[in-house]
């Protein structure tokens, strides 16, 4: 007897529907799943086998063909467990077809037929709803990551005899988890009260924060560069409902979602160490997941230390500053992932770290020097906007009971909120940033005061800065005007915009 439920399999981000077509003949008793599975869904077959016999079922003995349908794709993870089941039993006569049209299901089933969480919950909920499906049937633990999806029918189940129960006789399940608290909150690391001196790195991460711009960030150890970037989330918007569910989507299908940690409401921050390897900080895989750049999308990434990372990995991270997604292609397929993030970069002026140090010499070479700055391409240096100086702070400074330069990172965070609020209207989305406008866009919206065009002209011309480099100018001075609440870029805002790249000619010429 044939039998057919409706299931999902990961592809990217997006789910797929996949078919679970069960078939009950005579001959020799055995299971054989078909449809290019992976081992964990091969391995299956004795997961469902006893978690029905300690369910309270007879497994039937027949021959039971299983097929995962479309046949040409390929499909991995334990989510299909529960769906195969309700297929052998349905097969076996014990619940009627009609019962499991317009549903889905979605789980993996320990031997005494517990119900366990799966990732990618989330784009799977999603879909279910796309196609206008009555409900979707999940494991209570993955219950209120997809409470994130709203007028949706969604039940979860402790165990595979609760399921069949709601199915055959309708009887409800008990779980409920408690209500999604979706809101503004966000988990500061720190405030930028606390941090001492550095007024002028302070500025450059406000403008990062109220454009959208990458940063490189370069000073001597302890002259606070960790303490500066691990502040900046305190300073960024909220998440918006429609960002939280999208990353939210990405963590769910790298499985990093917990059920104390169902969704994502603050914009991530991730601090890979330098030994990642490019899979890890691009995504990849046999089977695609997403990489670091992505786990920061909407969010930061900072990377500390940066030219010890390698160079492969480094060069890696052009497509993504450029175009915010990363495309992975495989010989049988190729994914996308959103990658729109914002890169704060650390670094020492030399390998010692002391190279123009007040205090303390330089112990390296001018070989040593130049292989360490080497390391940065200059393709990827043109792709940061904000290239600025920490010097090192003076002891007295760290001392002081008062920090005079202590401004909150609320009272930050509110200019930043007023600039973006002024890029939303411009742009008619809260998505779009100066960072992110094309040329095109730049000379409808970057517009210059009278005889603000030749004075950029004249200091491009002594920097030799890239075509890239002169957008990027035009990018930020277009923010610092948005602070300043001015609609045309004014002289001052493109010269202020100039010195965060003179570091770059000074350090790399």
């Amino acid at each position: 007897m044939l039998s057919k439920i409706l299931s999902f399999s990961l592809y990217g981000l997006e789910a797929i529907p996949v078919e679970v077509e069960v078939d009950l003949s005579r001959g020799l008793p055995g299971i054989t799943i078909v449809g290019l599975p992976d081992s964990s869904i091969k391995e299956s077959r004795e997961r469902i086998r006893s978690a029905l016999i300690n369910s309270g079922f007879d497994f039937p003995m027949q021959k039971i063909i299983i097929n995962l349908s479309p046949a040409d794709l390929k499909k991995e993870g334990t989510g299909f467990d529960l769906a195969i089941a309700f297929g052998i039993l349905s097969g076996d006569g014990l619940i009627e077809k009609e019962r499991l049209s317009g549903l889905a299901m979605v789980g993996e089933l320990s031997l005494d037929g517990t119900l366990k969480g799966v990732r990618g919950i989330l784009p799977f909920v999603l879909k279910a709803k796309e196609l206008k499906l009555r409900e979707i049937l999940i494991p209570v633990e993955n219950l209120r990551e997809a409470f994130l999806v709203k007028d949706f029918k969604i039940r979860g189940f402790r165990h595979l005899r609760e399921v069949f129960d709601y199915i055959k006789f309708g009887s409800e399940p008990i779980y409920s988890p408690e209500p999604l608290d979706f809101g503004s909150s966000q988990g500061i690391m720190g405030d930028f009260s606390e941090v001492h001196g550095q007024a002028l790195a302070k500025r450059a991460f406000e403008i990062s924060a109220a454009g959208g711009h990458n940063l490189l960030i370069l000073g001597p150890p302890g002259a606070g560069k960790t303490m500066l970037a691990s502040r900046l989330p305190g300073i960024l918007p909220p998440l918006t409902y429609e960002e939280a569910l999208e990353t939210t989507k990405i963590y769910s299908v790298a499985g990093l979602l917990t059920s104390e940690k169902p969704f994502i409401q603050e914009r991530p921050f991730r601090n890979p160490h330098f030994n990642i390897s490019e899979a890890g900080l691009i995504g990849g895989g046999t089977f695609p997941k997403p990489g670091e750049v992505s786990l920061a999308h909407n969010g930061v990434l900072f990377l500390d230390e940066f030219p010890e990372f390698r160079r492969d990995v480094l060069e890696a991270l052009r497509q993504p500053l450029e175009d915010g997604r990363v495309t992975i292609t495989r010989a049988a397929f190729t994914v996308t992932y959103p990658a729109k993030f914002m890169l704060i970069a650390a670094m020492n002026p030399c390998r010692c770290g002391y190279l123009g140090h007040p205090t303390r010499a330089c112990q390296c070479t001018f070989q040593e020097i130049k292989k360490y700055r080497s390391k940065l391409s200059g393709p990827i240096v043109d792709r940061i906007d904000l290239h600025v100086e920490v010097p090192p702070v003076e002891v007295k400074e760290i001392l002081r009971e008062e920090n005079p330069s202590g401004e909150t990172s609320e009272k930050i965070r509110e200019r930043v909120m007023k600039a973006r609020a002024i890029q939303e209207k411009r742009y008619g989305t809260a998505l779009k940033l100066n960072a992110h406008l094309k040329p095109k866009e730049i000379k409808r919206f970057c517009r210059l005061e009278t005889g603000a065009e030749d004075f950029l002209i004249k200091a491009l011309e002594r920097l030799g800065l890239s075509a890239r480099g002169v957008h990027k100018i035009l990018k930020v001075a277009r923010t610092i005007a948005d602070l300043s609440e001015c609609e045309i870029i004014r002289k001052e805002h493109l010269s202020e915009a100039l010195q965060y790249r003179v570091l770059e000619r000074k350090k790399y010429e």
